[in-house]
């Protein structure tokens, strides 16, 4: 026990004193909170200038209702929009056309609106700047509308109060209660997927390189002539666990902090998604269990590898073997996030090399009966266990073979004999 404990602190005194876990630990948090702000940013952002819009109308009556849509003040006062020309019927419409075009390239003019003749054909909204499309689209359905109801005989004075729609609550319902749902509960949901596989794969990836690194060195000659190659590979495993665990309840907490802010955050915006966050403390201890369960399971499949193989090539062939059932976690993850409690979401669930993913991502959206988690959570350990035990046979002979890259049903041969 003693030398394992020997093994466990070597690798991860190493492991936690290099610049790349200092850096990754640090930065991941700082890009989740740089998101975080981005979007709060990108989604509440107004235009901070007027822009400069022509009217070619080939009607004739639909641009003052259009100017009438158009005329929303910005939070500084001033006018989002400015008309700086209106035409009617122009004969030389190609002309003035060209003029516009001439002018957008230039600068002195964001965009020109070419009303057809016939209103039953396409409105053209011609510029560079995207971020014009929806609110002139807005402004010219209004004007249409008020249009095809002053031709009916209905005079209108403001449209957009008769054509407003009713905001549609989703009030979200759990055992803890009731809170309205703007799409947050989905959010923390793929955050947590993607952190557990970036986690898991990462991490399993490093251990595999750990012991190939060993191996090419020579170093594994000498190690295992003072310890056991089933002690040496339970050492490794835990030293990168513990360093990813390290990790880990870092990010987490650091995603706990941003969830416990987000509300004092969110009053900046009025209105904003980011007010209902919240992390219960079971879904961070699911999370976290999840996580570690699935690290044994992923780290010994990816260490056998590398003891199997002789050089960073030969062990890239073979890490698919390791990496397909993360990869198709998130392949799938939509199916379970449309429907967390269907008949193939609580199946994919319990597979013991998906559960690490989709059943964290289940409990994030609708936590699922608790004898789901228990089932999903004694298979994965009863699998880890197994796998542990065949991974330890596939080191214990791959460990000093060296040359040619074994096939798998040399592998297999290995888990007979060993």
């Amino acid at each position: 026990m003693r030398k394992i404990r020997l093994i466990i602190k070597r690798e991860y005194l190493t492991r936690v004193k290099t610049k790349a876990f200092i850096i990754s630990t640090v930065i991941v948090p700082l890009l989740g909170v740089g998101f975080f702000l981005m979007i709060l940013y990108l989604v509440n952002r107004q235009p901070a200038h007027t822009y400069r819009l022509a009217i070619v109308d080939d009607s004739g009556i639909l641009t003052p209702a259009v100017v009438q849509a158009l005329s929303h003040q910005l939070s500084n006062g001033q006018s989002e929009f400015t008309i700086t020309k209106t035409i009617d019927r122009s004969e030389a419409n190609e002309a003035v056309q060209e003029d516009f075009r001439s002018r957008i390239n230039s600068g002195s003019l964001d965009a020109y609106l070419l009303i057809p003749r016939d209103l039953t054909q396409s409105v053209e909204l011609h510029t560079n700047n995207f971020s014009l499309v929806e609110p002139v689209d807005s402004a010219v359905r209004e004007a249409l509308i008020a249009e095809r109801l002053s031709e009916r005989g209905i005079q209108v004075k403001d449209v957009s109060e008769i054509v407003r729609s009713v905001d549609l609550k989703m009030i979200r319902v759990s055992e803890s209660g009731e809170s309205e749902e703007k799409g947050q509960t989905i959010g923390v949901a793929i955050s947590l997927v993607i952190l557990l596989y970036m986690s898991l794969m990462i991490y399993g990836i490093i251990t595999m390189r750990s012991v190939l690194e060993e191996k090419t060195t020579r170093t594994m000659e000498v190690l295992i002539s003072s310890v056991r190659p089933s002690e040496l590979l339970a050492g490794k495993i835990l030293g990168v666990a513990a360093t990813a665990f390290t990790q880990f309840v870092i990010w987490i907490g650091s995603l706990a902090l941003l969830s416990s802010y987000s509300i004092a955050m969110a009053k900046m915006v009025q209105g904003s998604s980011f007010s209902g966050v919240h992390l219960p403390i079971s879904l961070l201890v699911y999370t976290v269990a999840y996580f570690v369960g699935g690290y044994f399971l992923y780290s010994s499949m990816f260490a056998a590898i590398g003891a199997a193989c002789s050089s960073e090539q030969d062990a890239a062939q073979l890490q698919w073997l390791a990496m397909v059932p993360l990869v198709f976690c998130m392949f799938i993850y939509g199916l379970v996030l449309n429907d967390p409690s269907s008949t193939l979401s609580v199946i994919l669930s319990e597979v013991p090399f998906f559960s690490p993913v989709l059943m964290a991502l289940r409990i994030a959206m609708r936590t699922p009966p608790f004898w789901q988690i228990a089932l999903s959570f004694l298979l994965l350990i009863v699998t880890t266990v197994g796998v542990v035990y065949a991974s330890a046979k596939i080191y214990r002979v791959g460990i000093l073979m060296y040359g040619k890259r074994p096939t798998l049903a040399e592998m297999f041969r290995w888990l007979r004999h060993a």
